[in-house]
């Protein structure tokens, strides 16, 4: 690596501490220094216990809701950008507050496109991160974006599996780009579910568009959150004929009830990355780490390299 380079330091908002050691320890430096001082009334704020001036500085941290993490995420940016940081990378696995990309109806945010601009004020100037919500919540950045995919991750545990007869799904029209994308990897058939919501959250009526007699189906989606659409996909496959169902979804938000849908369902497996850490543990849940991706992406974009050879999609 060039000598010219600024340095690289590595730091980690408080939820996302598992997974910030990981890509630090396969990046191949510590994980920076921060003290979290909390107030009574639960106002916090951090603080880099080393010299950040003219570093390069990844901060790591998903900002899944509540607010704490997106806002912890903002605070280090402004502390970095105070502290003389030459550049400040925000390094978010899962892009929370994603769904709201449009007006989908009079009066309401576009939430992705404000948290987009407050991250940029706050004093980011690269963002990394990894299946966005939907991939036009790129344009909403001034800044560089670099939007990773985890059928990196996924692409290798599945063909691992080696199942016969493989079809993948999408739970929904939305994602049937992402299904494709991985069919045309894997040489498989695709199916889609069509699904109508009564409001969010809240399937009324969902129907398969294609046969899964006698298939073994994945299911590809970017998120899981309350499993419903998931575990409804997966029976309603099951009485189609499918000899099994298992799910591949980035980002297990898994709120509600999530959890014990998933151990009842009639998937054979969920399997997630730790782009959010779990909350209990299921035995039907695998997860599958981005920390080496990331790392990987990190160390090329440090020392002005392609990473184009880490969008397989």
């Amino acid at each position: 690596m060039s000598t010219s380079l600024t340095e690289a330091k590595i730091f980690s908002c408080t939820q996302s501490r598992d997974l910030a050691e990981k890509i630090a320890a396969s990046y191949g430096i510590k994980l920076g220094n921060v003290i979290t001082s909390t107030y009574s009334d639960g106002e916090y704020q951090p603080s880099f216990e080393e010299s950040v001036r003219g570093a390069r500085l990844f901060i790591i941290g998903s900002t899944n809701p509540g607010a704490d993490n997106l806002m912890e995420m903002l605070l280090m940016l402004d502390a970095a950008k105070r502290a003389s940081a030459r550049h400040i990378t925000a390094v978010m696995p899962y892009f929370g507050w994603a769904r709201q990309d449009r007006k989908d109806k009079p009066r309401v945010p576009i939430a992705a496109k404000m948290i987009a601009s407050i991250l940029e004020t706050a004093g980011a100037t690269r963002i990394i991160t990894m299946d966005l919500h939907a991939d036009q919540i790129q344009g909403f950045f001034e800044k560089p974006v670099d939007h990773l995919f985890a059928s990196t991750v996924f692409l290798p545990y599945l063909r691992s599996l080696k199942l016969e007869d493989l079809t993948i799904a999408s739970p929904d029209m939305g994602g049937s780009k992402r299904a494709y994308a991985y069919s045309k990897e894997l040489e498989s058939d695709v199916v889609i579910c069509y699904k109508q919501r009564e409001k969010a959250n809240v399937i009324s009526h969902m129907e398969l568009i294609g046969d899964v007699t006698g298939k073994n189906v994945v299911l590809v989606d970017d998120m899981v959150d309350t499993a419903g659409t998931l575990t409804k996909a997966a029976d309603l496959m099951i009485e189609r004929g499918a000899k099994s169902v298992r799910a591949i979804c980035t980002h297990p938000v898994l709120s509600g009830g999530a959890y014990e849908r998933v151990e009842n369902s009639k998937l054979s497996e969920l399997i997630v990355t730790d782009s959010i850490p779990l909350r209990q543990k299921c035995d039907k849940i695998r997860v599958v780490s981005c920390a080496e991706l990331f790392a990987d992406v990190m160390q090329r974009v440090h020392g002005n390299r392609s990473i184009s050879s880490k969008f397989l999609m």
